[in-house]
């Protein structure tokens, strides 16, 4: 069976599942299979060693790689005295998350902000067309603001960006009593009688 010879239970298990998951985040099994064994692999891995470990013709291993690289997922590495190409995984999780979600948002997010800013620009003929630009609008409010936000997130150090995310209710909370002093937000479905008092 794949793997089964070559790598130990839990290595196989997390390496099986990116692949069987692969195909929910777009990329194929091979290649999901491949970017898990680089992740958890101690040291940097050359093409013939991942077609071993996986089982894995030569060919697919290079067309995975490449697709990996394509994202930024992986790193080409050297080793002294030998002239075969290493990969490997970043080794900081954060950094890997940024990675794809640049990518993602290159890929998926900046294609549809650019089709809807092009959408705001037209000028609306008929009552179904206010409304679809109506909506258009809110949906690219939302994302852009999404945007801004992610914008100002990568440029938090690691450690302040775990603990930013840890904090996730709190400053909620925080937010909606602000709006709550200052008379914003009055459409929000948070409770006032549920948050802290001013004082």
């Amino acid at each position: 069976m794949p793997l089964q010879d070559h790598l130990p239970p839990l290595n196989r298990e997390f390496v099986a599942h990116f692949g069987e998951m692969g195909s929910r985040w777009g990329i194929n099994r091979t290649v999901g299979q491949i970017y898990a064994l680089l992740f958890i692999s101690p040291n940097a891995l050359n093409a013939d060693e991942i077609a071993e470990t996986l089982e894995f013709s030569r060919s697919n291993v290079s067309m995975g790689l490449k697709e990996l690289q394509a994202w930024r997922l992986v790193r080409l590495r050297h080793q002294p005295g030998d002239r075969r190409e290493y990969f490997e995984a970043p080794a900081d999780v954060w950094e890997i998350f940024r990675v794809l979600a640049e990518e993602r948002r290159r890929r998926e997010v900046e294609p549809t902000l650019s089709m809807l800013r092009t959408a705001l620009l037209e000028t609306p003929k008929t009552d179904a067309e206010r409304h679809a630009q109506a909506r258009m609008r809110e949906m690219h409010d939302l994302i852009d603001r999404l945007m801004t936000w992610f914008d100002d997130v990568q440029k938090l150090a690691p450690e302040t960006a775990m603990q930013l995310m840890g904090m996730g209710a709190t400053v909620t909370r925080v937010l909606e009593l602000k709006d709550r002093l200052t008379g914003k937000g009055a459409g929000r479905s948070a409770r006032p009688d549920k948050l802290p008092d001013a004082a």
